[in-house]
């Protein structure tokens, strides 16, 4: 069976050595030396001065919610991961969807001063597939509304714009490093601010919000994360420029074989250095979709429609604006299997019965 990605799993030996240091501390949790060095070489690799390394990908858009957003209404993108807008409905604020760029498929920034209103704190955009949003854009508006930006950066662990860490945009900017994602922890995530303030609320408040043993600084949930995980982070570090290097192997094979083709593939946005994270292709009609997953599905590969439904048409929101491009796109897009030992001659079959 091929499935649309895998976990990369470091050599055993490698992850035990890693984990036998926790238990030769006995120090399983609460920031111990796993959890410092992962951080310390994460600064060092993505060059940037900020990194909290958390439990998942959720908390960290959660937190950043709850500091920034203050029970307000969120413009956002109805083209993501469901995480995206559950985050904003948990921290009790109201997502507002604003539709997406038809080639970037981020969220279409010429359309987000006309959703504001006096109610809106900030918005909440996400670098879908890797691809960044037009940030330049986004901070102007925000700077002349005064409103807060968070990235949903989910996908973006190694990508770059106009030379900086894509995580160095945005008043906060967030990463998952689950399982699937291309840099992991087995479950995790991460969170970044410029903002030495924010940055130290950011901290507390991911850790029950401690000043001390005894002190607190404020309010806080239990977002940190484990020695085990961290330990993985570990293992899986060394072999990122290998990761990566497989993944553009596969990407430009399935670009040799299916540019041309009836098919519309991700647009990159300029002065982006990509990390090879997902490959989306996106059909002619919805219809055409299935069919395809039909036939690759008698040839035991099993790509996933990522992102479906649009997030605007999720039964638990009130109804809203029309969302057209996202509902069309959610509708037409497939992501086809993408991981750091597929193999080639799989990828030219996989094209082949595209």
């Amino acid at each position: 069976m091929i499935p649309v990605t895998k976990s990369f799993l470091p050599p055993i030996e490698e992850y035990q050595a890693f984990v036998q240091r926790a238990y030769n501390k006995q120090w399983l949790t609460n920031r111990g030396e796993l959890v410092i060095e992962l951080e310390e070489k994460l600064k060092e690799y993505l060059s940037i001065n900020n990194i909290i390394i958390t439990n998942n990908g959720t908390v960290p858009l959660q937190i950043a919610l709850k500091l920034l957003a203050k029970n307000g209404e969120v413009i956002t993108t109805p083209f993501s991961y469901v995480a995206t807008t559950s985050a904003i409905l948990w921290e009790n604020c109201t997502p507002v969807f604003v539709d997406i760029h038809p080639e970037y498929l981020t969220i279409d920034e010429t359309k987000i001063e006309a959703a504001i209103t006096p109610k809106t704190t900030a918005i909440l955009a996400t670098h879908v597939f890797g691809n960044p949003c037009n940030i330049e854009a986004i901070e102007a508006i925000a700077q002349k509304h005064q409103l807060k930006v968070i990235y949903d950066a989910a996908h973006c662990f190694g990508v770059t714009y106009k030379g900086a860490s894509i995580f160095s945009y945005g008043d906060v900017s967030t990463c998952s490093f689950h399982a699937t994602k291309l840099f992991h922890t087995a479950e995790g995530g991460a969170m970044f601010s410029n903002d030495k303030a924010l940055q130290h609320q950011l901290f507390y408040s991911h850790n029950f919000g401690h000043n001390g043993p005894l002190d607190f600084h404020g309010l806080g949930i239990n977002g940190k994360i484990s020695e085990l995980q961290a330990a993985m982070g570990l293992a899986v570090f060394p072999y990122l420029e290998n990761i990566i290097d497989k993944r553009k192997k596969i990407v430009d094979t399935y670009n040799q074989l299916l540019l041309g083709k009836n098919l519309q593939l991700l647009k990159l946005r300029e002065n982006t250095e990509w990390n090879y994270s997902y490959y989306p292709v996106i059909l002619d009609t919805e219809a055409t979709l299935l069919n395809l997953m039909e036939k690759l599905s008698k040839h035991a590969v099993h790509p996933r429609r990522y992102f479906y439904p649009s997030l605007s048409n999720l039964h638990f929101l009130a109804a809203g604006s029309a969302m057209p491009i996202a509902a069309s796109i959610a509708s037409r897009v497939l992501c086809l299997p993408l991981y750091h030992n597929l193999d080639l001659s799989m990828v030219e079959t996989i094209a082949s019965l595209v």
